[in-house]
């Protein structure tokens, strides 16, 4: 397989087999941003536990304190509050025509927040939402009353994340035109939330690895050192 000339460049500036500060990293990144789109930064963060058992799925949320860069689409789903689900920047709200248009198999969104006199309804199409990531739930705040904080807060900047079956969190934490500093920044705060999130049944070393890259790039590891001070 011909290695293209944008990869042979990056194998040539960067090494592989270094680990990096969370800054020298998104610096790296950003120089290696070659590609005709905005591509995204994205962490992998390897953790010492066993989804299998319930006390260690590691599942939450954390809003990043410089935004994603992305336009999130979100579908509030309410018998009641959907006029105040709209003013709060919403761009679907309602309730008999959504659940007709999700039978139908239309899932043109990225979050479904919902209040909790409709999850009866939206827990039967739990086949259709469940393996496209969309069901709502109570823990990440997709599941609640309080629809224009939900949706303010989605379209701030919040996301979810959870662990894999191979015990690793995949997330993407900004776009690479964003000033390297707000990167970070998102960075720290992604880490922060998954140190936090730490179950008291996890033995041995929590987080294992750190890699950050951009969507076309190379993976970088974070120091071991770095990962500590969280």
């Amino acid at each position: 397989m011909k290695t293209s000339k944008r990869i042979k460049a990056i194998k040539e500036n960067v090494d592989l087999a270094k680990e990096y500060s969370i800054s020298d990293a998104v610096s790296i990144l950003k120089s290696n941003s070659k590609v005709k789109f905005n591509e995204s930064l994205d962490c992998a963060v390897r953790l010492g536990v066993d989804p299998r058992h319930a006390d260690q799925m590691i599942r939450g949320t954390v809003s990043l304190p410089n935004g994603t860069g992305k336009e999130v689409r979100v579908l509030v789903v309410t018998k009641t509050l959907a006029q105040e689900a709209l003013d709060a920047g919403a761009d679907y709200a309602g309730f008999d025509e959504y659940i007709e248009k999700i039978k139908g198999g239309w899932a043109d969104v990225d979050v479904i927040v919902a209040t909790p006199d409709v999850m009866g309804d939206l827990g039967r199409l739990g086949k259709i939402l469940g393996p496209k990531g969309l069901m709502p739930n109570p823990k990440s705040g997709t599941v609640t009353q309080d629809v224009v904080k939900a949706v303010k807060e989605v379209k701030a900047g919040k996301i979810e994340f959870r662990v894999e079956k191979a015990g690793i969190v995949h997330t993407s934490l900004g776009k690479m035109n964003f000033e390297a500093d707000k990167l970070v920044e998102n960075t720290h705060a992604f880490l922060n939330t998954i140190v936090k999130l730490k179950p008291s049944s996890a033995k041995g070393q929590y987080i294992r690895s750190v890699f950050l890259s951009s969507t076309m790039g190379p993976g970088l590891q974070i120091s071991k050192d770095e990962i500590a001070a969280h």
